[in-house]
């Protein structure tokens, strides 16, 4: 890994597309580059709502040069039509890091939320408070498609490669900010 990795993480959806890009150092200590929301109107066609969505995502990508996007992977959710605009919001993402030339990967929900907080059913709070810690922000990032984005990149760059051998027992930067937060709550 480079000294610096630029990441851009994506939380698609097509009311509210998260959008973060984080800087993540060989020592996975992270720094906030840029956050943000692509909204669009429901009641908009369709292809006017990917339009917007794809328009909003490629400023980031030429505003911030990120090395790699990271987008949460879709799954099976009870509710069709939300699972089908979130799927449409990522393909639009994977296909603007394709024209882009930069790698992308794609991240379950529970392997997010277990990157960031160390529990993979953690709540929208946990992983907001948790990237606040990370991110050593004043306030926890909103809407949550925001901190969700940023959790997604955090993910992706903490994640190591298939086969890699554990670092002997040296904590994840999730695990390190709640130690840090539980020591300073005892003093």
């Amino acid at each position: 890994m480079p000294t610096t990795t630029r990441v851009i993480g994506i939380d698609p959806g097509l009311t509210r597309c998260g959008v973060g890009v984080v800087d993540v150092r060989a020592d996975r200590s992270a720094q906030l580059v840029y956050v943000g929301v692509v909204r669009s109107a429901p009641e908009q066609p369709i292809a006017t709502r990917l339009a917007l969505i794809a328009a909003g995502i490629r400023e980031v990508l030429e505003a911030h040069s990120p090395d790699v996007l990271a987008v949460e992977r879709v799954f099976s959710q009870q509710n069709r039509h939300s699972v089908m605009g979130t799927a449409q919001a990522s393909g639009i993402a994977l296909l603007l890091a394709a024209e882009a030339g930069i790698p992308a990967a794609t991240h379950t929900p529970s392997e997010v939320k277990a990157a960031v907080t160390g529990y993979g059913a953690a709540d929208k709070r946990q992983v907001q408070a948790m990237v606040q810690r990370v991110l050593r922000l004043d306030a926890p990032p909103t809407p949550a498609d925001a901190a969700d984005a940023l959790a997604l990149a955090l993910c992706h760059a903490w994640r190591r490669p298939a086969g890699a051998r554990e670092t002997g027992g040296a904590l994840t930067p999730a695990q390190k900010a709640w130690a840090d937060a539980e020591r300073l709550a005892r003093r």
